[in-house]
């Protein structure tokens, strides 16, 4: 199970988003893809809406159904690739936080099903990451630590460096006891606001505005690229 503490300590402790992401939802049908273990869906849930979490890893959606069966709410899961899926149609609000667009390797596929499912005068809105500044060397930003069962994880970023068509972001994990590292490499397609709303237009969506989501401590901005159905 240690792909869903990675998970949760890289990407479950990000909240800047959460407010854009309750307005636009306003408490209605969401699909979020991406969903890993719901940091976004099961929010939405407890503030009203009607959530299906897509993801491709049924271990993380697992989870998710667990948390919220804790939670005394109700998320749909579907088990789906972001660029190929059917989840059903009428959805107010097609989510795609925290960049999942950029990690797909087209995104045709996704616009493609994105409009089908959201319902006329819907919303898809996709962030994308807006500066992500190259690093690498001895200066290294502090890690993400966890503890779980008595074992130490601790998510150390090493590296991001820029390579043709996008930005590579490099990790290494470290899991104490048994004192064993794994190196993690993810690569970021580079991608404007205006190319993603080309991109959905192209689709049959009908772009409406960009919002930014300003950069923590600990995490770069976002835009947030918004689309009509």
């Amino acid at each position: 199970m240690n792909v869903v503490v990675w998970h949760d300590l890289e990407c479950g402790a990000y909240t800047a988003d959460l407010p854009l992401w309750d307005e636009l939802a306003a408490g209605g049908t969401v699909l979020d893809v991406g969903a890993g273990t719901g940091r976004v869906a099961l929010r939405l849930a407890r503030n009203g809406c009607t959530v299906t979490a897509l993801d491709r890893d049924p271990v993380l959606l697992a989870v998710l159904a667990d948390r919220a069966e804790t939670a005394g709410v109700r998320v749909r899961t579907v088990i789906a690739d972001a660029t190929d899926f059917d989840a059903g149609d009428g959805f107010d609000l097609v989510a795609v936080p925290m960049q999942t667009i950029q990690l797909l390797p087209e995104r045709a596929g996704f616009f493609r099903c994105a409009r089908r499912a959201v319902r006329s005068g819907g919303l898809v809105a996709l962030a994308i990451a807006a500066d992500l500044e190259p690093f690498e060397g001895s200066d290294l930003p502090p890690p993400d630590v966890a503890e779980s069962g008595g074992t130490r994880f601790v998510s150390q970023p090493t590296a991001v460096r820029a390579v043709p068509g996008g930005t590579r972001i490099e990790r290494l994990r470290h899991v104490i006891p048994p004192g064993t590292t794994e190196r993690d490499v993810i690569e970021l397609a580079t991608v404007s606001a205006d190319e993603i709303a080309a991109e959905g237009a192209a689709a049959g969506l009908e772009p409406a505005e960009t919002r930014y989501i300003e950069p923590t401590l600990d995490h770069v901005g976002s835009e947030v690229v918004i689309l009509r159905g």
